[in-house]
């Protein structure tokens, strides 16, 4: 058993050897993975060595990892211990930094992205009627330029769960068809766009999962509020990544996604005489939300808010 209060990070073998192992002095590679790997394997070297971390809890570590890969997690947990929510951080100090507003905040965009969802002009049907407790929601809004005109061929894709809190393509039931609730809209002659949808439902993390086996060990819990996800872009204007919460939902102020922003609660009001029940032509009493959205400029004509990062292509 090691020392207790043992320091060799800072010595001159250490330093070498995180030099050696990062390839800094090899001619090939990439400058910039050597870089980062440097740095990432610093800090968890000094980690070991502040905290007196065991080989036991390092293979410990290792395990969790490979149990997380195995479950296709990494995307869960990124948000979960405020990945996401930090790099959106980083990206609003940059915006303040050059005197850039957001009038419709951006929100992480979470792992259950699917592209190539169908197109249509104006209005959506994005349910496909199958859900048992769906409960109708009509969802739509105006989408405005960054001078706050509106912006007609904007597009405008939506996505979320339905009220177990599945969404398609990962949804372990298999009950599903492909592209249930994910519709891409573009805004119509005067900039709006209207789905016709189900109330979604929150979700919590698989509870046997390795996300939800850390969070234990933290003491939290592994909750989303209700929530749906917006990718809106247009000419001119940045890419905006965002998502509105239900409001009332139990965990709107408490995601352990961290990603609930002052302006994305909206209401669902409730509708239930039958004049606007036929005026908004639906079967029965749904719910109404609005949520119009307001666009960035581009910076000196560049887009400095797009994420590259792996998406499922269905």
């Amino acid at each position: 058993m090691l020392a207790k209060n043992l320091k060799i990070f800072d010595t001159e073998a250490v330093q070498n050897f995180l030099t050696l192992l990062s390839g800094l002095e090899q001619e090939g590679g990439n400058p910039r993975t050597k870089q980062i790997i440097h740095r990432i394997v610093s800090d968890l070297f000094k980690t070991i060595d502040d905290l007196d971390i065991t080989s036991d809890e390092y293979w410990a570590a290792v395990a969790y990892l490979n149990e997380l890969g195995s479950n296709h997690e990494a995307g869960l947990l990124s948000p979960g211990l405020g990945f996401d929510h930090f790099l959106d951080m980083r990206m609003d100090a940059a915006d303040e930094a050059l005197g850039i507003d957001n009038p419709t905040p951006r929100t992480i965009e979470g792992p259950l992205y699917v592209a190539g969802a169908p197109e249509s002009k104006g209005y959506a049907r994005m349910d496909d009627g199958t859900d048992p407790n769906g409960h109708t929601l009509i969802l739509h809004g105006t989408i405005y330029s960054a001078d706050g005109q509106p912006m007609p061929n904007a597009k405008v894709e939506i996505w979320h769960a339905d009220t177990r809190g599945f969404y398609s393509h990962f949804d372990p039931t298999g009950r599903q068809q492909p592209f249930n609730m994910r519709r891409t809209i573009f805004t119509d002659d005067q900039g709006q766009y209207r789905v016709q949808t189900i109330l979604p439902s929150g979700y919590g993390c698989p509870p046997e999962g390795p996300t939800q086996q850390l969070l234990n060990q933290l003491g939290r819990h592994g909750n989303r509020p209700a929530h749906i996800h917006y990718f809106v872009t247009a000419d001119g204007h940045r890419k905006l990544t965002t998502q509105i919460n239900v409001a009332g939902d139990p965990y709107t102020y408490d995601d352990f996604a961290y990603a609930t922003r002052e302006g994305l609660v909206v209401d669902a009001i409730e509708h239930t005489d039958e004049a606007t029940i036929k005026a908004h032509g639906v079967d029965g009493p749904f719910a109404e939300m609005v949520f119009d959205i307001t666009l960035s400029p581009l910076v000196d004509g560049v887009d400095n808010q797009v994420v590259d990062r792996p998406r499922l292509q269905a």
